[in-house]
């Protein structure tokens, strides 16, 4: 088993917790941090802009993603050039369709063409991954976001779809485009990212804080949950 410093894919952060992420950040793990209007919300956010102007405080140097809010693609491409402004170091998340249904691939292009670095994310499918490799600008950074997680709990396995994602963005060419495994769920999914080629994987923080068990024996791992689970027992004062 490989050792996290063995790794080559970059780990970043996803959520909106500022403190935590000024935490991880310190640390020097991540190599970049992503949110969400969900994680927003979890994290009580009330005032997006003041949030992200802070994160951009605090973590100048590295790659920092945040997502337009609005259903129609008019106000989304308004609120895209406003989080473009905030920093350079910024990645302006846009879903791949909107609630409709319908394609954001034009307004992707539109940005991606002016300049804005654009993580395209909510991604299932290999045709929505075609489409909008192809708006993508080859001249200007960018992220694809494939919720693999999320597409496990359908039942379909997740690999297939990354690497031949993988493929696809190498044949157009597109290089400066990095693919994100996004909803990771285990530590585990961290080795099948790399094996499907990603540069990107987005971990939560009760992920984040189980990558000291990367490299530890089997042994060792069975021993420590027996351990937990007689301690449980013991303080519980369960008796039989």
């Amino acid at each position: 088993m490989k050792k996290i410093e063995d790794l080559r894919i970059k780990i970043f952060a996803d959520g909106a917790d500022i403190n935590e992420m000024k935490k991880v950040y310190k640390e020097g793990i991540v190599k970049g941090f992503t949110t969400n209007p969900y994680f927003l919300r979890l994290a009580g956010v009330n005032n997006y802009e003041i949030f992200a102007k802070e994160v951009v405080r605090e973590i100048p140097d590295l790659p920092l993603s945040f997502e337009v809010i609005s259903d129609d693609f008019a106000l989304m491409e308004r609120e895209a050039r406003i989080i473009a402004s905030w920093g350079d170091n910024i990645y302006v998340k846009i879903p791949v369709t909107n609630t409709k249904g319908e394609l954001s691939a034009p307004l992707i292009k539109k940005l991606s063409s002016s300049g804005i670095k654009i993580n395209a994310t909510v991604i299932y499918t290999l045709d929505q991954i075609k489409v909008i490799a192809e708006a993508l600008s080859p001249d200007v950074s960018s992220i694809i976001s494939i919720f693999a997680g999320r597409i496990g709990e359908t039942g379909i396995d997740p690999m297939p779809i990354v690497k031949e994602s993988k493929r696809l963005i190498e044949s157009i060419p597109l290089p400066k485009t990095e693919l994100l495994w996004a909803s990771t769920r285990e530590v585990f999914n961290i080795f099948q990212a790399e094996e499907c080629g990603c540069e990107i994987i987005t971990i939560t923080n009760d992920i984040l804080i189980k990558l000291n068990t990367i490299g530890i024996s089997l042994e060792q791992a069975s021993l420590d949950i027996i351990k937990t689970f007689y301690e449980c027992a013991q303080k519980s004062g369960y008796k039989i």
